[in-house]
């Protein structure tokens, strides 16, 4: 397991995602949807359509 630093967020984004965006697809949804840096160092989770899926 990886431990997170003290004061990191967990970020899950609500409702199905396009995992077919990429990295960059994905840093722009953190930063237009949840209005948050996607370079903060916090975690961003996004689910798929199957819900089998998180990244």
């Amino acid at each position: 397991m990886i431990a997170l630093p003290t004061g990191t967020r967990i970020w899950l984004a609500a409702g199905v995602t396009d995992m077919r965006r990429g990295m960059d697809g994905l840093a722009a949804l953190a930063q237009v949807t949840l209005e948050q840096d996607p370079f903060s160092g916090h975690v961003f989770a996004f689910r798929g359509r199957r819900g089998s899926l998180v990244t």
